[in-house]
């Protein structure tokens, strides 16, 4: 039986690291808009979750991470588009731009990426893949579109992102991290292990500083080099006045490992 409710996106919690899983294997992880709202209300959850300082986004099983936007319930209730997607209550956002979280989110990429499962992972602040994975911008094959792409423009090569949009084509893990997309490959069996490793990394640095690059990275994607250098000043502002940076200062000085409090 198909799995529903809560459950269609899992969320769990270990030393400070959030690890989010797209819950439908049977289904190769496909977005139906329950799956979409799911999505919202975890990220939302990890936002305010004072435990968790870093996630990691993957699907159940070892064949997709997500095989993208649940075409056969999109085509039993006639849906278009995302207009349409919320007349059956589902607000969607996670289709957006952006999911609004100030912590970051790495993608750890254990199958297919495609359509909407590449949009999710393009949304991750960091990826690791399987060297399995394969990746696609699939929607040309069946008469959708994708609006999502745009942040490509900064991300990949023009003609890399082009081809994806164009030929609709699977992509593998090694091209999309020779295109520099990807921040590790790895045999499967990694694939978790590695995933935690990077989060750990940055789960063990100051959190104001983490949130406050990570902000000031997209704000200057928006905004450009001169007003993104003027906004960077006053968002990092909040680290220097913060009671971390001192006791950062008195780690270094002290020689041991800084205790972090977030303010």
């Amino acid at each position: 039986m198909p799995i529903s409710g809560s459950d269609v996106v899992l969320y769990d919690v270990r030393d400070g690291i959030a690890t989010v899983t797209i819950n439908r294997e049977e289904r190769m992880n496909a977005l139906s808009t329950e799956t979409w709202d799911r999505l919202d209300e975890i990220w939302q959850q990890f936002d305010h979750d004072s435990n968790a300082r870093v996630a990691i986004l993957t699907g159940a099983g070892a064949k997709a991470f997500s095989a993208g936007g649940d075409l056969k319930e999109f085509a039993d209730r006639g849906i278009k588009n995302i207009a349409e997607v919320r007349k059956y209550g589902s607000r969607y956002p996670s289709a957006n731009y952006s999911w609004m979280v100030s912590k970051p989110v790495i993608g750890a990429i254990n199958g297919y990426a495609l359509a909407g499962g590449f949009l999710l992972a393009q949304r991750c602040d960091l990826r690791v893949a399987a060297d399995t994975a394969e990746f696609g911008i699939t929607e040309a094959k069946v008469g959708r579109a994708a609006p999502w792409s745009v942040p490509l423009v900064w991300a990949l090569p023009s003609a890399v992102t082009l081809e994806l949009l164009f030929t609709a084509g699977r992509f593998s893990a090694q091209r999309m991290y020779e295109v520099g997309f990807l921040n590790r490959i790895v045999p499967a069996a990694d694939l978790m292990e590695t995933a935690r490793a990077l989060a750990a990394e940055i789960r063990d640095n100051a959190p104001l500083t983490v949130a406050a690059h990570k902000r000031l990275f997209y704000t200057a994607l928006d905004t450009g080099l001169t007003v993104g250098s003027m906004q960077a000043d006053d968002i990092c502002r909040v680290v220097y006045d913060s009671e971390d940076c001192q006791e950062g200062q008195r780690a270094f000085k002290e020689k041991r490992a800084p205790a972090w409090k977030g303010r």
